[in-house]
């Protein structure tokens, strides 16, 4: 018996010594090699094209406002009216009096703005002027003559090429002064307005576009303003590498109307066209078939003729087929043609007519489409 206890009392003390063994190697191994964060390994300087990148990203994040759209609604309880946000945006600076240019669905359903400047400052915006056939608004920032504010650089689109850089700054879901990069992936695309209008000549693009940067400036290399961020096509509703812009040529144009008159300058053409799907039940090219030609506009001026009233129906009047030279195969693209040009331009309009093709100089009219 007292063997046996013996035994175990020497089993015991073999091992405590073997942990105070242990844990003395252990001691002496950390005081030989003490833990400690590794060393930096040096690098070279950026590429010039980073440092490029860089460089256009902080003269322009200045000119990106981040939009919140409010909307009014009242407490059930104590009745009282509380303003909401109901969604957010992006918008950029275009001139020192403070107007702010964004999309027209941006806003569209907004009863009060707030716009958020890079600085942190957050003020009243109000919506001035909407194109809503192009997605384009314009808001006024309150006392924003008295503010240092940075309008941003304006390009153009007219001579851009697919292959170029681009840079998208923008607020996606929520997240602010976001800079994405990709170039220009196609150009010519169409999309669809608001209004159901199509909207053409969009610029196609790979720069990460999500929810929030609708608005948002679409900047060439250079840093210049070259397209307003409008659409992504994705079956989630997250960038897939497919995003459309607005171009910067539209926006010059249009921008200005909207300070000055709240809307785009309409125009009137002098007649209203048949339905597109009349051009599929009749063996013509595609064009826009003259429906009603109006009595003293511009179109009965230039000679066009609608449809004509026979003892047994109607005859086919004219289809027109291209303006100044380009084809048009919808009212939505010769519209487009037609209001980029200043009233009282002549527009030169090829015409089937009775089987053969005439021209036409149908002059533009400032009124009402």
């Amino acid at each position: 018996m007292q063997g046996r206890f013996m035994r175990k009392f020497a089993a015991i003390l073999l091992i405590l010594a073997s942990g105070l063994v242990i844990g003395w190697c252990s001691g002496q191994s950390l005081q030989r090699s003490p833990a400690g964060p590794r060393p930096v390994t040096p690098r070279d300087p950026l590429p010039a094209a980073e440092r490029a990148v860089i460089e256009r990203f902080r003269e322009a994040r200045g000119s990106v406002v981040y939009l919140t759209s409010m909307s009014y609604q009242q407490d059930l309880f104590s009745l009282d009216v509380q303003t909401v946000p109901t969604g957010t945006g992006s918008g950029f600076i275009w001139d020192a009096e403070g107007h702010i240019v964004t999309n027209y669905h941006v806003i569209q359903d907004a009863e009060e703005v707030e716009a958020a400047l890079a600085d942190g400052s957050r003020h009243k915006a109000r919506v001035i002027g909407v194109a809503p056939e192009k997605d384009l608004a314009v808001l006024l920032i309150q006392n924003g003559p008295g503010l240092k504010l940075r309008p941003i650089p304006v390009g153009s689109s007219g001579d851009l090429q697919v292959g170029q850089s681009v840079l998208a700054i923008g607020n996606p879901f929520g997240l602010d002064q976001t800079l994405t990069t990709g170039v220009v992936s196609a150009l010519g695309r169409e999309i669809q307005s608001a209004t159901r209008r199509r909207i053409t000549g969009v610029i196609q693009t790979d720069a990460a576009i999500n929810p929030g940067n609708s608005g948002g400036p679409l900047l060439d290399s250079a840093g210049r303003l070259i397209g307003i961020n409008t659409a992504i096509q994705s079956t989630s509703g997250s960038s897939a590498g497919i995003g459309f812009a607005v171009p910067v040529d539209t926006i010059n144009r249009i921008v200005p109307q909207l300070i000055a008159r709240g809307q785009p300058v309409r125009v009137d053409l002098g007649f209203d066209p048949l339905p597109e799907s009349w051009s599929a039940s009749v063996d013509i090219p595609r064009g826009i078939i003259v429906g009603r030609v109006r009595r003293g506009g511009a179109a009965e001026r230039a000679g066009l003729r609608g449809l004509i009233r026979q003892a047994r129906g109607y005859a086919l009047g004219d289809v027109i087929l291209a303006a100044n030279g380009t084809a048009v195969k919808d009212m939505d693209r010769l519209l487009d043609l037609v209001e980029a040009e200043p009233a009282g331009t002549r527009i030169q309009l090829e015409v089937l007519r009775d089987g053969k093709r005439i021209k036409l100089a149908l002059e533009v009219e400032a009124g009402r489409i």
